[in-house]
């Protein structure tokens, strides 16, 4: 068998697998990044973006904020609708592939976008895309593995062309104005999924003007 015999890498099919357990592969804590970002916002229409097994959606929905989750496995979506529902709140679920998602124009107060990590021409597509996507004042909250994860083993993407950097989301986040932007390595305890030090991007951007979220 040569490699051109191969079958393609079907990333949808890897993610069903590893979301068809009953355990949630991250946990059902939200992410410490986005915790912190949004405890003081306003509640509003919120996106997430690539939302796996729901842990970040029903926590802003805890929040008062109406929130549409977007992923791209069943399985993914299932667990989040149940523990939305073991939770109490309402979110809206969505299977769809980012790669020609519609994200609409000035229609969110918040996009989320945690280790939501795409190959490079869906990634820079999405980017460009929040900034209309916005309405004005609205926010966009990033955390995603930079190059440096590649090797550590414990978590993220096998190789950095799926990473981000802070230059490059500079460069892609056109039309938002980034208010916060580092790169730094931090514990993250996020299930068995994410678990030790991770080298990691963090990015806050918001779009001009005013609005629910602030300006």
């Amino acid at each position: 068998m040569t490699d051109s015999d191969a079958a393609p890498f079907d990333p949808r099919a890897m993610w069903e697998e590893r979301y068809g357990g009953d355990d949630y592969l991250y946990g059902t804590d939200p992410n410490e990044f986005l915790r912190d970002q949004v405890v003081d916002l306003p509640a509003g229409d919120a996106l997430c973006l690539a939302d796996g097994e729901g842990r970040n959606s029903v926590f802003l929905a805890t929040l008062g904020h109406r929130v549409t989750a977007v992923d791209l496995t069943e399985a993914g979506i299932a667990k989040a609708d149940r523990l939305a529902e073991d939770r109490g709140v309402d979110v809206t679920t969505v299977v769809a592939d980012l790669a020609d998602f519609d994200l609409g124009h000035e229609r969110w107060d918040l996009i989320v976008s945690i280790f939501a990590h795409t190959p490079p021409s869906v990634r820079r597509r999405l980017h460009q895309a929040a900034a209309t996507a916005l309405r004005p004042g609205g926010r966009f909250v990033l955390e995603a593995y930079t190059p440096d994860q590649i090797g550590r083993g414990t978590g993220g993407p096998p190789i950095p062309e799926l990473t981000m950097t802070l230059d490059g989301l500079r460069q892609e986040l056109t039309g938002l104005e980034i208010v916060h932007g580092v790169e730094i390595v931090r514990t993250i305890v996020e299930g068995p999924g994410h678990t030790g030090d991770g080298a990691v991007v963090q990015v806050v951007a918001r779009r001009a003007g005013t609005g629910p979220s602030g300006g």
